[in-house]
């Protein structure tokens, strides 16, 4: 046991880093939105959860110069038409949607319904095609940036800001020389984030009820882009195997009965979580040197920031 418990971190001192540029650059389009750009958030579930992350954006947005227009579809039949009818809608700076609504593939159809131009939430598949093969900007001249899921970006930004990131090494590979284990594997979160962290230089071990995987641009870096080894099946042996040495452990199970095991942390690591449920008990900080229980705030940091990279592309292209 360390004879200094690890510190914890909150999400909202690591979102005020981005207040202050993100109000800054809000100010500077006053000329073409004098009240603020405009966020819709479609929600067609009745998830506390949604409602109280929905909540949060109105009152963030609210803070640092935005509005925010929450638009309720009773009927889960209609979105699509309410999701074409805001990608029109000149007025209407970025779009995001409650997920879920129906739970299943027609979902993942919605998140492509709503305009490239407009999606904050970096879902579009030309966003995540772009991040897979560790491509940053969406033209040849690049001067128009791509967009990175929020929530993956959070908390890549989380380590950035833990200083997990090595500034000394150039941008692109700065996680090298370090191991993350990332126990989740979903579509939204779980995958990109092995993939983001991996495109950064890091060995990443992405970790999910069925295997074990590994994402990295292999010896030396010598991939532009990460590739993925498949380890075998999971089991808590090989969880902990791969979280011997590992630096930095993020989890993302929704679940309110799953506990990671304290005693797989290194001594010293970093532990960040992002599930709506607590994934790590108060023992963490006996072994995390660093320790993030949640990225809510820093994730609607990031879609605040995207929307506003989103204004800036409109803007290069005269489209606003």
């Amino acid at each position: 046991m360390s004879a200094k418990p690890g510190r914890t971190i909150l999400a909202s001192s690591i979102s005020k880093t981005y207040v202050e540029e993100i109000t800054s650059k809000v100010e500077s389009l006053k000329g073409i939105r004098p009240d603020g750009p405009l966020l819709v958030g479609f929600l067609a579930n009745d998830d506390p959860a949604a409602e109280m992350y929905a909540s949060w954006t109105s009152k963030t947005c609210e803070s640092m110069g935005f509005r925010y227009e929450l638009r309720r579809i009773e009927e889960k039949d209609f979105l699509e038409e309410a999701i074409i009818e805001a990608n029109r809608d000149k007025s209407v700076d970025g779009i995001m949607i409650y997920f879920p609504v129906f739970g299943n593939a027609q979902d993942q159809y919605l998140q492509q319904v709503v305009s490239r131009d407009k999606d904050v939430e970096g879902l579009n598949h030309v966003y995540y095609q772009n991040m897979y093969h560790n491509i940053r900007f969406l033209d040849d001249d690049q001067q128009l940036k791509s967009i990175l899921p929020c929530t993956p970006l959070a908390v890549v930004k989380i380590m950035e800001y833990l200083k997990t990131y090595n500034n000394l090494l150039p941008v692109g590979n700065r996680l090298y020389g370090k191991k993350c284990v990332v126990v989740n594997r979903s579509e939204i979160v779980g995958r990109p984030l092995a993939a983001l962290l991996a495109n950064d230089g890091a060995v990443v071990y992405s970790a999910d009820i069925d295997n074990i995987q590994k994402f990295t641009r292999g010896e030396g870096l010598k991939f532009q882009k990460h590739h993925v080894e498949d380890l075998g099946a999971f089991s808590p042996e090989a969880l902990r195997k791969y979280c011997a040495d590992a630096d930095v452990i993020i989890t993302g199970v929704p679940s309110e009965n799953y506990k990671f095991p304290t005693e797989f942390i290194k001594e010293g690591a970093v532990c960040i979580n992002f599930s709506s449920h607590k994934n790590f008990d108060e023992t963490v900080k006996t072994k995390a040197s660093l320790y993030v229980p949640s990225t809510g705030k820093v994730t609607i940091s990031m879609l605040l920031r995207n929307m506003l990279r989103l204004v800036e592309n409109r803007q290069k292209l005269n489209q606003l």
